[in-house]
């Protein structure tokens, strides 16, 4: 399985990017994707998440209104669209796949066993 994830660069404050992810050799409807994102000096922290089974999603309370993850199942590609940027969204963000669909463990890390690369987003005031 590899996840290659694009999408990430500069933009400003207030200001929208989309993500994507891109899957081969699994899909995004069995289990549980998530996209995730490190700041320098921070710990990895969840960002939202989106359920194989059912489609339901999970969002982090710092993007929550902002933030919208989708998948199409045709291309195996995962999307985070991000609108309303504000500077402390600033991090490498990564997506994730996970062999199981639970709810429950949707913002757990150690739940996925495949990432992605990793895509920096800066936002500047």
């Amino acid at each position: 399985v590899q996840l290659q994830a694009s999408g990430g660069g500069l933009a400003q404050a207030g200001g929208s990017l989309k993500l994507s992810c891109a899957a081969s050799g699994r899909t995004f409807s069995g289990g549980n994707a998530g996209w995730f994102r490190q700041a320098p000096g921070k710990e990895r922290e969840f960002v939202g998440g989106l359920r194989g089974s059912g489609g339901a999603t999970v969002y982090a309370d710092s993007v929550k209104g902002r933030f919208t993850i989708s998948r199409d199942n045709a291309k195996s590609t995962l999307y985070l669209q991000m609108n309303s940027l504000k500077p402390e969204d600033t991090a490498v963000y990564y997506c994730a796949t996970a062999p199981r669909g639970i709810l429950s463990t949707l913002a757990i890390p150690s739940s996925y066993d495949y990432w992605g690369q990793g895509t920096q987003v800066t936002v500047s005031s």
